[in-house]
C-alpha cells in the first residue's frame, strides 16, 4: 500500500456552516467545497496538501449525530490518501486489519473510501481514500 499524503483530517460538528465560521473568521482560511454523502454533508476547508473537513449528519439518528451526542464536536478521524483503495483493502485483509466494513464505499468528492477499525488503531478511527483520476 502506497500513503500518498494524509488528505484530511475529519471534524465531527452539529452545524456545519457555523463551525466553518471558526476557520473562515478566525483563520481566514476558505471552505472551498461542499459535498453530500449520504445522511452527512461535508465541507473542505484546505490547507496546503491537506483539507480539514467539516463532517455533520443531516438526520438526528445519523452515525455522525451520534458521534457528536456521544464524544461532542471534534476531531473524528484522520484519513491518508492512497494510491490503490483495492491493494490497500487486500493487504490489510491479509494482515488480519480489523475494518469497518468489507469494501470500500463511496465518499465524498467520488472518493472509495475504507476504515480501520479504531479498536484495532488506538481509538482512532482511520480512513483510507482514493480519489478519481485528477482530483486531490
Amino acid at each position: 500500500m502506497k500513503i500518498k499524503r494524509l488528505a484530511h483530517i475529519g471534524v465531527g460538528v452539529k452545524d456545519l456552516k457555523e463551525v466553518a465560521g471558526v476557520y473562515t473568521d478566525f483563520l481566514t482560511l476558505a471552505m472551498t467545497s461542499t459535498d453530500s454523502v449520504g445522511e452527512l454533508l461535508t465541507g473542505f476547508i484546505p490547507v496546503g496538501e491537506t483539507n480539514i473537513e467539516l463532517v455533520q449528519s443531516t438526520t438526528p439518528e445519523g452515525v455522525m449525530a451520534k458521534f457528536v451526542e456521544k464524544k461532542g464536536e471534534g476531531i473524528h478521524h484522520l484519513a491518508f490518501e492512497v494510491d490503490d483503495i483495492d491493494a490497500a483493502l487486500a493487504e490489510l485483509k491479509a494482515k488480519g486489519v480489523p475494518l469497518t466494513s468489507d469494501e470500500p464505499r463511496p465518499g465524498a468528492h467520488g472518493a472509495r473510501v475504507l476504515f480501520l477499525h479504531p479498536k484495532a488503531t488506538h481509538g482512532v478511527l482511520i480512513e483510507l481514500c482514493q480519489y478519481p483520476e485528477g482530483h486531490h
